[in-house]
């Protein structure tokens, strides 16, 4: 039964979010993860969205709704009736946004996407999309920490709300026909003490009471931030339910590309791991892992995916005629805690090996900030919200934004759509992908195969090259949705 109208739920602690539990781990085991959201620039202050110009002042090209889609070739989807519709996407962040009705509705507004039961002044109509919210353990506003505060500097609510609007936004343009449920939690991401064990709770909800077909994760944390491979098991209940129950689970890779970061719940703390890593919970066999590419496709295109070479930023007028290079900061690499699945035993003709751990990601879609998309995000008053936009404090207004945040709730989106082909929610996707990537004919249509890039955002740790069929930048590729959901749906069909 899914959350009606515009109502906000809040659950208290207490009972409604016991989940089953695989062994037990101390609170100090778990370590600081964050909203997996890599640059953002505000280019208008306006609600009407900027123009290519005023992101090319940026050094940016700034993507609308209309040209994601063209680029991932959704025309023919949306043209018979397939745009997710009766399915459900939940999207998981931090605290929320309680401005979030209002800004789903200005950007709906100026993009001429399906309005949405439950954004402001929307009167809802039999069978429209519904965006709902549910609040475990409270709703807290979106303001910053107080300047004397001793927290862990991911407290700052303005911070995740940008996160959030990314999350909706994105996910309900890909997939403007399904329903959206932002489900927060009111802690700061100190996972220490009670972050991340919240959030899988509160997937567990989600799972048990048939809420969504499709979770969507934009936060992360390296494996080596943890205290031990094992203090990772506890939190993975809720995946196990999901792959139980139809529910298609993504994470983001994350945006550092192989340089991991240990985090302690303070300030200050945290340190480059002096390895290669990868991220959780992308790297979690239960869950796609979602990379990223720069998207070098003409921004004012809305009827087929058109290569730009010509206008910003640098790395598409470099590799000219190329549609999508491997981002440099897309997440990606081999885990360290979990073993190579079954489902990555056999890889497209070409790929980098998969030796005998888990390769990350396993697809791939826009992501480089320099190629963002366009969010809409208020903000309290200027001084107070606690974003800043380089020197300044930012504002209500338009913001191009990148990270694998922005490729994971756009996957979400096009998951949601294969569950409405498919009549229902798909369940791990995962062995399905990768059957279609051992068929030459099905991979070559299904996907783009981005060969060129490479990860490395750190010079004393070694990244991966972005090569043929999966590699460890952008998985097997970025997706030829018209052409992969059908076969996506149809792989999972057969086992």
């Amino acid at each position: 039964m899914l959350l009606a109208g515009a109502s906000s739920l809040a659950l208290a602690a207490s009972g409604a979010l016991a989940a089953p539990v695989v062994g037990t781990a101390a609170a100090a085991d778990y370590p600081t993860a964050h909203p997996a959201v890599a640059d953002y620039t505000q280019v208008s202050a306006s609600t009407t969205p900027p123009t290519q110009a005023q992101c090319a002042s940026a050094g940016r090209r700034c993507f609308s709704p209309q040209a994601i889609r063209a680029a991932y070739n959704l025309g023919p989807l949306y043209a018979g009736g397939f745009d997710g519709r009766g399915q459900t996407i939940a999207v998981f962040d931090s605290y929320g946004s309680d401005t979030m009705a209002h800004d789903l509705h200005v950007f709906d507004q100026a993009f001429g996407v399906t309005a949405m039961c439950g954004e402001e002044a929307v009167t809802c109509q039999p069978g429209m999309p519904t965006f709902s919210e549910l609040h475990v353990q409270g709703d807290p506003g979106t303001t910053a920490p107080p300047p004397t505060s001793h927290g862990t500097g991911q407290e700052s609510k303005a911070g995740w709300a940008l996160e959030v609007a990314l999350d909706v936004e994105t996910a309900h343009a890909m997939a403007p026909g399904a329903n959206i449920l932002l489900v927060s939690t009111p802690t700061a991401e100190t996972l220490g003490v009670q972050g991340l064990p919240t959030l899988m709770n509160a997937e567990q909800y989600v799972v048990d009471h048939h809420l969504a077909n499709v979770i969507s994760q934009s936060f992360a944390s390296a494996e080596g931030a943890f205290a031990s491979p094992q203090s990772i098991e506890p939190l993975r209940h809720a995946f196990k339910s999901a792959a139980q129950n139809g529910v298609t689970v993504l994470g983001s890779s994350g945006d550092n590309g192989t340089a991991g970061s240990e985090k302690t719940p303070v300030k200050s703390g945290g340190s480059t791991l002096p390895y290669p890593s990868v991220e959780w919970p992308a790297s979690d066999p239960l869950v796609t892992g979602v990379g990223g590419s720069y998207l070098c496709t003409d921004p004012g295109a809305s009827g087929a995916r058109t290569v730009d070479s010509t206008d910003n930023p640098a790395v598409c007028q470099a590799d000219s005629g190329s549609a999508e290079v491997g981002w440099t900061n897309s997440g990606g690499g081999f885990s360290q805690v979990f073993d190579k699945p079954a489902y990555q035993a056999a890889l497209p003709a070409g790929s980098t090996a998969i030796g005998a751990k888990r390769g990350v990601p396993d697809v791939s879609l826009q992501a480089a900030s320099s190629t963002g998309a366009l969010v809409y995000l208020s903000l309290p008053p200027d001084g107070s919200s606690g974003l800043k936009c380089g020197a300044t404090p930012c504002s209500t207004g338009w913001y191009d934004i990148g990270g694998t945040s922005l490729s994971c709730p756009q996957w979400a989106g096009l998951v949601s759509i294969a569950d409405q082909l498919n009549g229902g929610g798909l369940g791990q996707i995962n062995p399905a992908l990768y059957k279609l990537g051992t068929d030459p004919a099905k991979y070559a249509a299904d996907f783009n195969d981005v060969t060129l890039g490479n990860n490395t955002t750190d010079p004393t740790v070694p990244g991966y090259p972005a090569g043929t069929g999966w590699d460890p930048v952008t998985g097997l590729g970025t997706p030829n949705a018209a052409n992969l959901l059908p076969d996506l749906v149809s792989a999972v069909r057969a086992g």
